[in-house]
Parts: C-alpha cells; structure tokens; sequence
C-alpha cells in the first residue's frame, strides 16, 4: 500500500493530474490567503483568556468606557521652554485630532509640564474591524496635523517637537515594523535559493523547491484564514512571519531530502518515474515522521491559555502539513516531468556512479570513533556549560520602548514624556469595583506604593470607575509591581468585587499566562515526540538518549542566546513567550535531524551492525543534514530583518539552535552516544538481540570503503 501511494505523484499519467489538482487548488488559494490580514488580532487584550482579571475589567468598564479604545499620547517640546504660539497651535492641533475619523471623544489637553518645557494631549482611538492598521492611519492623520502641512510627520514646525506615544503610537510603529513582512517573504525565498544553488550546483533546479515551498505558504494561509474566520482561530501579525519563515524552511528541508534520494535512485533506475516512485517509498517514512513529530508538537500550543500562542500553534501545524503534502506531491510530480535535465550541469545518468558518500563526515565518524565515551561526556560538559548561560535570561516581557531594535518616534515620545512629566500619565490603571464600595476602593487603592493618585468614582449601573495614576512608567517592572499590590489591597474589601485592568495589568496577566503555558506545554512535548520516537525506532533507550540531547542542545542554545541578547545586541529582555515557543521550535525541528540520522543508522544496522551502523548512517546523511540545517537556520535568522526585538531574538535563538544541533549534536554527541551504548540503543527491540561485528580500526582500508554507502535519507 505504501509502495502504491508512493508511486502516485510520480505516475506517467497521475502526475499530471497532481499538477492540475494543484492549479485548481492555488487560484482560490490565492484569493483568500490575501485577506488573512481581515481577521488577524493584534491588540494584546485579545490575546488574553476570558478569566484574566484585566479582560474581566474591560468588559465591567464598557458602561463607562468605549470598548475597543486606545489612548495616543500627543507629546511637544520645546528646549528653550513653551511659548504662547506653541500653547496656540497645540489646542488647534487638538480641535483638528477630533474631527479625524474614529476619534472618541473630545481629546484631553494640552496641559504644560511644571519645567514649561513640554506639552501633551491624550486622544482616545477606537479600534475598529481594521485593527492596528487603523489605528496606524488614524497616528499618521495625527501627525499630519502636527507637521502642520498636509503631508509628513515628525518634528514638527519652528522647532516645536512633536511625537505620538503610548499605546496607540506604539501600535502604529508596530504596523510600520509589520510592514517589512513582504520584505521578508523575499528575504527568506533569497536565503533559500542561495543555499540550494551551493548545495545541487544547479541554475535550474532551485527553483523547483522555492515554486512548491511559495504554493505551500500561500495555500497554508488561505486555510488559515478559513479556520479564523469560521472557527474562532486567534492570529495576529507574529503568526504572519513565523509561518513563512517556518514553511519556506521546513518544506525546502522536505525537498532537500527527497531530491538526494531522488538523485541516487537515477543511477539506479533508468526510468525516472520508477526512480522517483522508489525515492519516495524510502525517504518517506522519515520525512512524515519528521512533520508529524513538528505538527503535533505545535498543535499541543492549543493547550496554551495566551490566545496569541494557541493561534499560533495549529496556523504553523497546518503550515508544515501543507508543506510536507507539497513536497511528497507537487514537487514529486514537478521533478518527474522535468526529467533529469534539471540537474543540469552535472545530470545523473543511468548507470554512473554516485558522489563519493564519505568525506568530510566519514572523516568525522572515524574520529569520533576512536574515543565515543570521552566524545560525548566532554561535548556534553560543553554544551552543559553553554547552557548555564539560562540563568542569565529575563524572559518577564519588553516595555514598549524596549521592543523594536531601532527608535520609533513613539519610543522618543516616550522618553521625553517621561522627563516632563509623571511616568504614568496618560495611561492609568482601571479599578472597577461595586458603587457601595467605591470611596473605601479608593481610599485603599491611593495608599498602594507606587500610585500616584486617584481620580474620584464614576458611578453608573451599581458599578463605580476610577483611574489610578502610576509614579512609574506603564509596562516596566514598578509599574506591574504596584498593580500585583493594588490588586492584593482592593480584593481585601469584603463585598467590593473589585478588579484591577488596564495596559500594565494586561502585560502582567500576559507574563502570567505564558508562565503557566510554560509549565503544562513543555512537559507535553517532551512526551509526545519520546512516544513518537518510540514508536518510529521500536525502541526505548534510543529515544530517551535523543531525547536528553536534543533538551540539551535547546538549554546551550538559549544559554548562549540570553548572553548575546544582553551582552551583543543590548537587549532589554525578551517577550513572555519566548522561551516556550524556542523549546517546541528547536525540540520539534531539532528531532526532525536525529530522525533522519537514526532511522538511517537503524538501517544500516539491519546489515552492519550498531557500530558500524552509526558511521555509514552519519556519512550517509550528513551532507544533506547539513544542507537542510542551513536552510533552516538561514530562514529563521531572515526574521532579524524586521525592527522587532521578538523576531530578532526568535530568529537568532532557532537559528544558532539548529546549526548547533545539525553541527555538533547530531554529527558528534548522537554518533559517539551510538557507538559507546551499541546494540542497547535499540532496546527492546529485536535489533537489540543482534551482536555487533568487530569495527574496522580507523584508517584501514576496510574502515574506508565500507564508509562510502549511498548518499541518501
């Protein structure tokens, strides 16, 4: 059956009507992956359970507050002090920000700062079905007015700064950052082919993976979309560029080694419909295994309770699916009816012999070799030590201004609001509490540390509103402080029901919901790809020992990742998330190489022997390992393309992982823990029960000439 369905894509008249299945599935594919920006939701209260206290606050405040609304801090400044001219023109500036469309409200200023150097004006924004991106035109409008010309913003005019901050200009400076997304999709396609032109040495050939990998991206969004217009799905502008770097990765991977299998099989096939039928029988079970290993790894994401990473994990699921079905489909059926010309320059012919298998990664597995235990207990130590860098990470979320690697005009507003005026103003803290207990709220929640002040009760329907000002800046680590303290104080008052919400209280229930996600995910994954492994290799102890090296590659790369960020790039930190979507990336992609490798070994163990077995299987597959690892890591490393610290470090730490682990776990600790534990690795399988032959001693002939198999998955 197997055998049957891999013919398939590959059949002389079955892969024409792969083709034409294929067209007629991209046009409306293309249709609806466009309007994936229609349903995406990027405001960070979206992205948050329904029991989060600060959810709970913004649907209590609706009878006073506009729902759906974003405070723009409008910030002026003058050196030499404010003049009356600049005190005129801010109050017109103020009069036009209220006539601009999705405005609420009359705007509240300007107010001088007590130095007379500064001014600001706060705006109400309402987000509308359009999300950020109307949020965006509304700051431009706004700053148009503040240019005082039709067109442009920034400075301001005779000298008078002006910059929108707060949460609706750090939203706008997101879209901008966002922006760059086409930027890298072509970024990322770049990375591929320059990788593949090295790797086949071929003009034409490339070209075949990139067209399946851009039909696999394009078809993932359109389903995507279905499933977030119809079936609640969160997505959000992350989800956008992790699925493209994640598709265009993890298929040209899937290409990479079905095209080596491939190549091999022409030599031994002089139909390349039989060839290709017999390539995909072989290199199939590995890489289904791979993508299901990757999918259901994401797919446990839906476990998390932070909307943003539970819509994020199914999107990339249905991204390596439809990518793993383009690349045992399409690009099988490409192949065949281009024929052997593709491979030009250098076609393999019927009958001609392979590329030498050994090389560089025989001459490896020779040398490991000659010590495996004192091999992987000293790598181990390394890697161990590289890890003890996890200490150093301060995974508690970025304040506004510390998100983007560059400076926004939103993050120098901030900076200069923060010199003139309070840190908290113009972005307080809501308290909803009963009418009844409203002034003995109040009066608790002015004596928390860290308040500024508290404006008097709103009261309407039985529920009383107040504002509490914040003496440091909203999102830092004082500012969730004094809200974890007026929390604990209002939730004291017997029969006051209240509750705490607001910006700074959304980022901490955000902290809070990824350190639970952390907590339940991580321990899931590790036992979902130990079953599947399990499964794959009919053993136990092989997949506990990749298991262990995979966790210790993850723990060295984000060692080394948090002292880059700190010490290289100057990071302020990173996103809440970060450490739980790096553990299923680099776990989840990190086995897809061991899969390769071992099912390679287990193998060549069938017929050599455990031992023996590791070094054929490790020159076997070790340039083509290689190769997927670098496109891999090039295309996530293609997210430091866009002005975000999130996607710089995301990007960083995944790439530095796979290369660590394509280079170091896999060719050497995997290797060397094979050849020291021998026929046990496959315990308590029947491969067990094999005794291994004697291994050539490294450098006899024999050693080298059983050293060159086939080079294929």
């Amino acid at each position: 059956m197997v055998r049957r369905l891999a013919a398939l894509p590959a059949g002389r008249v079955t892969k024409w009507v792969v083709l034409a299945l294929w067209v007629a599935l991209l046009v409306p594919a293309l249709l609806l992956a466009g309007k994936l920006g229609e349903v995406e939701e990027n405001d960070s209260s979206a992205w948050l359970p329904g029991n989060a206290e600060s959810t709970k606050v913004v649907e209590r405040a609706q009878r006073f507050l506009p729902a759906d609304t974003l405070p723009a801090i409008v910030v002026y400044d003058r050196p030499e002090g404010i003049t009356d001219a600049d005190m005129a023109k801010a109050r017109a500036d103020a009069a036009a920000f209220g006539r601009i469309g999705n405005v609420v409200g009359q705007p509240q200023g300007p107010v001088k700062s007590q130095d007379g150097k500064a001014m600001q004006t706060v705006v109400q924004i309402r987000k509308d079905r359009t999300g950020w991106e109307g949020i965006g035109e509304v700051v431009d409008a706004m700053g148009k007015v503040g240019a005082g010309e039709p067109a442009g913003a920034g400075g301001g005019t005779d000298g008078l700064g002006f910059h929108v901050t707060g949460p609706a200009g750090n939203a706008s400076d997101a879209i901008d950052a966002f922006a760059g997304g086409g930027g890298l999709t072509a970024i990322t396609a770049a990375v591929v082919v320059v990788i593949l032109l090295v790797t086949y040495r071929s003009p034409v050939l490339p070209l075949l993976p990139l067209l399946t990998a851009g039909g696999a991206l394009v078809t993932s969004e359109a389903v995507i979309y279905l499933l977030a217009k119809h079936a609640g799905l969160t997505v959000n502008k992350q989800t956008g560029f992790v699925l493209t770097v994640l598709v265009f990765g993890a298929a040209t991977d899937y290409a990479l080694l079905l095209v080596s299998r491939y190549r091999e099989e022409l030599r031994r096939h002089e139909d390349r419909h039989e060839a290709m039928a017999e390539a995909l029988y072989r290199s199939g079970p590995a890489i289904v295994a791979s993508a299901a290993t990757v999918a259901v790894s994401l797919v446990l994401l839906m476990l998390a309770t932070l909307n943003s990473t539970q819509g994020l994990g199914p999107a990339c699921a249905v991204g390596v699916l439809v990518g793993l079905l383009a690349m045992v489909t399409l690009m099988p059926a490409l192949l065949v009816v281009c024929g052997r010309w593709i491979f030009w320059p250098v076609k393999p012919s019927y009958g001609s012999a392979g590329a030498d298998g050994g090389g560089v990664w025989a001459r490896v597995g020779t040398a490991v070799a000659a010590r495996p235990r004192a091999v992987w207990i000293g790598t181990a130590l390394v890697l161990g030590v590289m890890a003890t860098g996890v200490f150093g990470l301060t995974a508690d979320g970025l304040s506004s201004k510390d998100q983007f690697t560059t400076k926004p005009q939103s993050a120098v507003g901030e900076e200069i609001q923060s010199r003139h005026f309070p840190a908290g103003s113009g972005d307080p803290v809501h308290v909803v509490a009963g009418a009844a207990a409203a002034d003995r709220v109040r009066t608790v929640l002015s004596a928390v540390p860290g308040v500024a002040g508290v404006s008097v009760p709103v009261v309407k329907d039985g529920e009383a509103l107040m504002l509490a000002e914040l003496k440091d800046t909203p999102g830092s680590t004082g500012a969730m402080r004094t809200v974890e303290a007026a929390r604990t104080a209002v939730h004291g008052i017997e029969g006051a029901r209240a509750q705490v919400g607001g910006n700074t209280a959304v980022i901490l229930d955000t902290q809070e919901a990824a350190a639970r996600d952390s907590r339940v995910i991580i321990p899931l994954v590790l036992l979902v790809v130990f079953l599947v492994l399990a499964l794959l290799l009919r053993a136990i102890v092989a997949p506990l020992l990749l298991m262990a090296t995979v966790v210790l590659s993850f723990g060295a790369a984000i060692g080394v990742s948090s002292v880059v960020f700190e010490h290289v790039f100057g990071f302020a930190g990173a996103e809440a998330s970060f450490p739980l979507l790096t553990f299923v990336f680099l776990v989840a992609l990190g086995i897809d190489y061991n899969i390769f490798l071992v099912t390679r070994v287990r193998e060549m163990t069938l017929v050599h022997g455990t031992r023996q077995g590791a070094l054929l299987g490790l020159s076997a597959t070790g340039g083509v390992i290689t190769s997927a690892g670098l496109v891999l890591a090039g295309t996530f490393a293609a997210m430091a393309s866009l002005p975000l610290v999130f996607a710089a470090e995301l990007g960083f730490a995944v790439a530095f992982g796979v290369l660590l682990d394509t280079m170091v776990v896999r060719s050497v600790l995997v290797t060397a823990l094979t050849l020291d534990v021998g026929r046990w690795m496959w315990w308590p399988s029947r491969l067990f029960r094999r005794h291994d032959d004697h291994l050539p001693p490294a450098g006899e002939a024999g050693a080298d000439r059983d050293l060159t198999p086939v080079r294929a998955v």
